[in-house]
């Protein structure tokens, strides 16, 4: 052992698990070091989808196709019915859930029916299952996600934030995008499971960094779907019609997600059929504006954008779709 140790390499001496833990062994020059990373003693077999609307119908299809066994709820009596209908196994309540699963996804549609769901009457932290990790794949606030993850670590769970990117589609084909806040040995664990759900994952830090990360996006997708609105209003006026304009636009370094895809796809076409609601994305607008406020900063520009979102309930309907906002200044209000 002392020849061993005066190397000046690393050298690996042995690895084996026991039922908690894998333990590496390494032996320095003067020194012996023992790194511990926690052994998978859960294989992800079956998953739980709490909320099934859009997204999660989508995610839930989408990784029974793939082999794993799914189990889900949705507070909509309706919908559960709907997803029965189409071969998913389906319960009524969150805890029922929770007991036969070894991973959870929520996709839910704010912060507050997380909470619900975490910490409400009913919900997990009623009925813990030591060792059970939850996916949050909802766009929610990350102060409400940090206290819900403490909660569920001191009742044996955990929590990671993965909120999505790609729409119904996305979600339907496992070709979404996820940014995922959480620990590096929690996120690896559940690794399996985002892979079948997504085409692309991006761990940004610990918990609720995901839905920080999120949160920026959106807010930039609103913002330049309002000022795409108004420029091609304006090339229009100016005789350049919005195909032509999107092509320049698109080859110089004004393009964007919105210019080279929402655009073609649900405005030009007309068919504004993203599956993303206008009031979905205004919710989404005011948790920036909430977390701007929390960290007490000055943006006046987001602001500004925020302002003309909740100026477009006057003329959009909430349950119209998202891309519609480009439609704001040019209706009346109803």
């Amino acid at each position: 052992m002392t020849s061993v140790a005066r190397r000046s390499t690393e050298i690996y001496r042995r690895c084996y698990c026991s039922p908690s833990m894998r333990v590496r062994f390494f032996v320095r020059r003067r020194q012996v070091a023992v790194l511990s990373t926690p052994c998978r003693t859960r294989r992800m077999k079956t998953i739980g989808v709490i909320g099934l609307g859009n997204m999660g119908r989508g995610m839930a299809l989408t990784l029974q196709r793939k082999g794993f066994d799914v189990i889900g709820t949705d507070a909509a009596p309706a919908t559960r019915a709907a997803l029965a209908g189409e071969g998913l196994t389906v319960v009524d309540t969150v805890q029922q859930v929770a007991a036969r699963a070894d991973l959870l996804v929520l996709s839910l549609p704010t912060a507050a029916i997380v909470a619900q769901v975490v910490a409400g009457p009913g919900g997990l932290l009623d009925a813990p299952r030591d060792g059970l990790l939850v996916v949050d794949t909802s766009t929610s606030h990350p102060d409400t996600t940090r206290r819900l993850a403490g909660q569920l670590e001191a009742a044996g769970m955990s929590l990671i934030d993965a909120p999505v990117s790609g729409g119904p589609r996305g979600a339907l084909a496992g070709t979404m995008t996820m940014v995922i806040g959480g620990s590096e040995a929690d996120v690896a664990r559940a690794m399996m499971v985002l892979q079948a759900m997504s085409a692309k994952r991006v761990h940004v830090g610990p918990v609720g960094a995901g839905h920080v990360a999120k949160i920026a996006n959106n807010l930039l997708c609103a913002a330049h779907l309002a000022l795409a609105g108004e420029v091609t209003r304006m090339a229009e006026k100016a005789g350049v019609p919005t195909e032509r304009l999107l092509a320049g636009v698109n080859a110089g370094s004004g393009r964007s997600f919105v210019t080279e895809f929402n655009l073609p796809t649900w405005v030009c076409s007309g068919s504004f059929d993203s599956g993303f609601t206008i009031k979905l994305m205004r919710k989404d607008v005011r948790l920036s504006q909430e977390l701007i406020g929390a960290l007490d900063i000055d943006l006046p520009l987001s602001r500004r954008v925020a302002e003309l979102w909740d100026q477009s309930a006057a003329t959009i309907g909430d349950d119209e779709d998202f891309n519609r906002i480009v439609e704001l200044g040019t209706r009346r209000p109803a």
